[in-house]
């Protein structure tokens, strides 16, 4: 832990898993998936910060230059690909005795599957200061240090969570659709969301409901034939990820979603549906227990339940949130006092300040 110590520059690393370009011809870091929007959200944070990318070039608002070109002494790395931070560190060490990393882990543990990536994770865990994107991310930490860390690391590792919380200010008003729409409430078809259990549900849904089923997916799944298959159901549209104010527009007209993932770190596009008036129809499992109130209604222990509840949100979706006001309350009041940006960013500002300096930036 820092004491005093001069507050380093911020450089914020991303994309050594999915080899993604992320920064455009215009300078700005874009993508809608969330690692991309988290790396905006981190560069907004800090003062003159980096981007650890494969070029040295100005962008809009931060440099963005490869990892051996950063001033190790004065330079703070973020790391989101967590399993690589003790590489990180020895590539700083080669010009500063002490160099300084962070982990920041957005992702499901579960994505780390084998016992090498384990393993890896509990020395990064270990080793370096972690911040997790809710509660339930810290616990899965804890976790992995118990398991695979040694004890002089796990009994010494530090840890801060918050959840990443709603950009409330992008919430729009309802305009509810002509027809109902059923959101796929995810940018992949990776197997832990289930997309085979989605769309079982909402195919025996739509055939006794008329409903028009959006699927907005990353290039690499808008390509596959499940994508190409889902796109020819004549009540179904199936598109790329568009822009964070055609996202809001179109939650805005959703009418509900069905949450089939077998695990979550956090949930946030669940919880953005949620704050713009969808109905959500969630599995009742610890993940989406973490993120909803004690009571709230739509919670199905099996595929039949999942149905039952998504054709009721369909066939009658004010009736649906006249339920969930009846058991759960004011539910955007909740959501807002336990999942704001706003409180995200303080924490995990004041968390760097703690580790690594009083001065560095981001919101007070």
């Amino acid at each position: 832990m820092a004491t005093g110590a001069p507050a380093p520059r911020v450089a914020v690393k991303y994309g050594a898993i999915s080899q993604e370009p992320l920064v455009g011809a215009d300078g700005t870091v874009s993508g809608a998936g969330a690692g991309p929007i988290l790396v905006r959200r981190l560069l907004a944070l800090f003062p003159d910060p980096v981007l650890i990318g494969p070029r040295v070039r100005r962008g809009a608002g931060f440099d963005e230059m490869p990892l051996d070109f950063v001033e190790p002494a004065t330079t703070l790395v973020i790391n989101l690909d967590v399993v690589d931070s003790p590489v990180v560190w020895q590539v700083l060490r080669r010009d500063a005795p002490e160099p300084r990393v962070m982990n920041f882990l957005w992702r499901n543990v579960a994505d780390y599957p084998s016992r090498v990536e384990q393993a890896s994770l509990g020395l990064s865990f270990g080793l370096f200061p972690t911040f997790a994107n809710s509660e339930r991310t810290a616990g899965e930490i804890r976790s992995v240090l118990a398991e695979w860390a040694v004890t002089a690391l796990a009994e010494r590792a530090v840890i801060g969570w918050a959840n990443l919380g709603i950009r409330w200010e992008r919430v729009r008003p309802r305009r509810e659709p002509r027809v109902p729409v059923v959101l796929y409430p995810a940018v992949t078809l990776d197997r832990r969301k289930r997309s085979d259990l989605f769309l079982r549900v909402v195919e025996r849904v739509a055939a006794r409901n008329p409903l028009r089923l959006e699927m907005r997916l990353q290039e690499r799944d808008l390509v596959s034939a499940e994508a190409m298959r889902i796109s020819r159901l004549p009540w179904s549209w199936v598109g790329p990820l568009t822009s964070r104010e055609d996202y809001w527009e179109r939650l805005a007209q959703t009418t509900a979603f069905l949450a089939t993932s077998s695990d979550e770190s956090y949930g946030l596009q669940y919880l953005e549906a949620l704050a713009a008036g969808a109905v959500g129809i969630f599995p009742d499992l610890p993940w989406a227990r973490a993120l909803l109130p004690l009571d709230y209604p739509f919670l199905y222990a099996d595929e039949p339940q999942a149905e039952a509840q998504l054709s009721a949100a369909v066939a009658d979706p004010e009736a649906a949130r006249t339920r969930i006001a009846q058991t759960c309350g004011d539910l955007p009041a909740w959501l807002r006092a336990r999942h704001s940006d706003d409180d995200f960013e303080r924490a995990f500002a004041d968390f760097v300040r703690r580790c690594y300096g009083g001065g560095v930036g981001g919101r007070t």
